[in-house]
Parts: structure tokens; C-alpha cells; sequence
């Protein structure tokens, strides 16, 4: 199995399968078979919505697969703006907690389902096409800077322009698709179960 296989195999379990057919993925079991309601809701003030945090882990790998690797535009556009029922560019970093519960009660879930869908689906693409020099170098100050224009970083757009550039690609791809989707489907099955509609485990 090579790099890109490999990738291929993990980024399949943090997505739904309609995305890539693992009917076992991580996120299945955080966020398949509920409710809208119970994607909304918010246990307790220290913890995120399921809504929130599928919104927030499908805007960074858009953001950073799709603008600062593959360089070309992101799939959250007008279109999806309007779709999705939210205008704010970013991923969420830095934003309070008032402000994760509106965006929680405005987003459109089943706009959100698709969303995600649709990123996982281009970030295949796009690593399906690799060739062994795409894995390679790092993520450029320029690309770091086209991304924090158009609002991508909201309130952290200092800090994720000094710690972007120089990082290499591969780990930024894995790290992003990978890693950081994970760890919010830990805290997703903490938000199910704090809410009483089981960890999905």
C-alpha cells in the first residue's frame, strides 16, 4: 500500500459512506441516524453542537485542502452560503460560545450533510490524483495569504498565517483530513452521549 492508499483508507473512515462505502467509519458513528434536533443540541455550555463540529471539521479541509494544497477554490461558494443558511467564511477558531450556538440554530443540516459529503468527495479527487512530487515541499507564505483574504481564519488570522507557511504539505493533508477530524469524532461521541442519545459506538 502506498502513501496515497493509504491516505485514501483513513480519510474513508472520517466520512460518511456515501463518500468512500465504510459503512464503519468514525463518521457514521458520530453522526448517521439522528435526528435534526438532536444534531442541534448543545449538552452543556463547555461543549460544541454534532451540527457545529460536522460544519467545523467540512470547512478545514476545505479550506486547507482545496485553497492552500491544491491551490484552486474552495466548494464552500455563494451557492452554498445560500444553502447552507450561513455567510461566515472561516472554520470556527476563536469563535465564543454565543456565536456557536447561533450558527448552530441557523445552519441547515440536511445543506450540511451534503456539504461534507461534497468535500470528502473532492479531497479523494484530488489526493486520488497525487503524483509522488505533490506530497512533497511545503505550504507556501502565498497560499497561506490567499486563504486568510478571503476570511478563512476569522479571529485567528494572525496566528494561522505566522504557522502555515514552511509546514510540509503531507503532514498539513494528514493533519487536517485526518487527524483533526478525529479528534472532533472523539468529542462528537462525547456531545452524544452527553445528550442522551448514546455515543454511536
Amino acid at each position: 500500500m502506498d502513501a496515497r492508499d493509504l491516505f485514501l483508507d483513513q480519510h474513508a473512515a472520517m466520512h460518511s459512506a456515501a463518500v468512500a462505502g465504510n459503512k464503519m467509519s468514525a463518521a457514521e458513528r458520530a453522526f448517521a441516524g439522528l435526528a435534526e434536533a438532536q444534531m442541534r443540541v448543545r449538552p452543556r455550555e463547555d461543549l460544541n453542537s454534532l451540527a457545529w463540529l460536522m460544519w467545523h471539521i467540512a470547512r478545514a479541509e476545505d479550506i486547507m485542502v482545496n485553497r492552500m494544497l491544491a491551490s484552486q477554490a474552495q466548494v464552500f461558494d455563494e451557492a452554498w452560503k445560500k444553502r447552507l443558511g450561513i455567510s461566515r467564511p472561516d472554520f470556527g477558531i476563536g469563535m465564543t460560545s454565543p456565536e456557536v450556538t447561533e450558527l448552530t440554530q441557523k445552519i441547515d443540516v440536511g445543506a450540511l450533510r451534503e456539504y461534507r459529503d461534497t468535500v470528502g468527495r473532492r479531497t479523494r479527487e484530488i489526493v486520488g490524483g497525487f503524483k509522488p512530487q505533490d506530497w512533497e515541499g511545503s505550504v507556501t507564505a502565498e497560499v497561506v495569504e490567499r486563504a486568510a483574504a478571503e476570511g478563512a481564519f476569522g479571529v485567528r488570522t494572525e496566528m494561522m498565517v505566522k504557522m502555515f507557511p514552511g509546514r510540509p504539505r503531507a503532514a498539513v493533508l494528514s493533519g487536517i483530513a485526518l487527524f483533526h477530524s478525529a479528534g472532533h469524532m472523539g468529542e462528537a461521541a462525547t456531545v452524544r452521549t452527553a445528550g442522551g442519545f448514546g455515543s454511536g459506538i
